[in-house]
């Protein structure tokens, strides 16, 4: 199975802004240097030639415990990359993870578990912060889950879903075992909130920031209340371009609001307005509530001329068409 990193909404390259909405092609209006951006197409559960790919690193299917490994591969793949200043380019990183854990939640309850999504979530960002200098860490937060269950169509591709999200496809509505996986995707969300509203990842050169524009959101319906599947692939999960272009908008909105005053969508039926960054503030938001008041946010020396990186790892199914 193929997947278009070229049109995923956080590092897709393909064309311009007026071809397709991404985040890098949002960027590539401010900053034509952009490095990074995925050209081509990924096999699924293969890591692909860096050409195809640009950074985006991720490996489709993968877990929470494969995010250390694709860690490392990132780093050592900046070091050594030559059209790269690794000490002095700013560098864009874009998380999205969890939903397959939940996905394969009931097979290893343990494994899966929370608590070890918060742990390698740990490990991976303690290996960026105190390696990879000037970067800044977007962590998008997961998906409500429960509702995927209603995006069904009559294909052998929707058949799919079944097999690789049994846990939450499978349970009877009402189920105990359906309850239990709703309670898991909250305690996700809340212990990631937990991680992230800190100063732990906070320097003069380095920030991770939650980007809550996902917590709520319902899947795009029609006038009746049934589920738009023009935003869906054939497997009846990963997100067509239309609805990349629209996580594209929510994830570069958040990033030019300020913690407590980030947009949160309640649903994708209402097409997201993308917004300038503020006159005031044109700089991304960085530093947290909880970091002293005397520390300056972060920001780069000239964000007109810096060549930022654009890097991407996006683990869990959602995030590649």
């Amino acid at each position: 199975m193929f997947f278009s990193s070229s049109a995923s909404y956080s590092i897709g390259g393909y064309g311009s802004f007026q071809d397709v909405i991404t985040l890098a092609n949002i960027i590539k209006l401010f900053n034509p240097n952009l490095v990074g951006a995925a050209p081509g197409k990924t096999v699924h559960g293969m890591q692909g030639h860096i050409s195809e790919t640009g950074f985006n690193l991720a490996v489709t299917g993968h877990n929470t415990f494969n995010l250390p490994g694709q860690t490392r591969h990132l780093i050592d793949t900046l070091r050594g990359y030559e059209g790269l200043n690794f000490e002095e380019d700013w560098k864009l990183l874009t998380i999205l993870m969890g939903m397959n854990d939940i996905c394969d939640y009931c097979k290893d309850k343990a494994l899966f578990s929370a608590d070890n999504f918060i742990h390698y979530m740990t490990v991976s960002l303690e290996m960026l912060m105190n390696e990879v200098p000037r970067m800044i860490v977007n962590v998008a937060q997961i998906l409500p889950m429960q509702t995927l269950r209603e995006v069904q169509k009559p294909t052998p591709g929707c058949l799919l879903q079944r097999s690789f999200c049994s846990c939450l496809i499978e349970p009877v509505a009402g189920s105990p075992e359906l309850r239990e996986l709703v309670e898991v995707n909250l305690e996700f969300q809340k212990k990631l909130e937990e991680l992230l509203h800190s100063d732990r990842f906070f320097r003069d050169n380095f920030a991770v920031v939650h980007q809550p524009f996902l917590k709520h959101a319902d899947p795009p319906r029609l006038p009746s209340g049934k589920i738009d599947m023009t935003f869906f692939t054939h497997d009846c999960f990963h997100f067509t371009i239309k609805g990349h272009e629209e996580l594209a908008k929510g994830l570069w909105n958040n990033m030019f609001q300020p913690e407590g005053g980030k947009m949160i969508v309640n649903s994708f039926s209402d097409p997201i307005t993308l917004t300038c960054p503020p006159m005031d503030h044109p700089y991304i938001f960085t530093r947290p509530i909880a970091a002293r008041s005397d520390q300056p946010p972060l920001q780069s020396d000239a964000p007109s001329k810096a060549a930022i990186l654009l890097l991407s790892l996006l683990v869990g199914r959602l995030c590649l068409v």
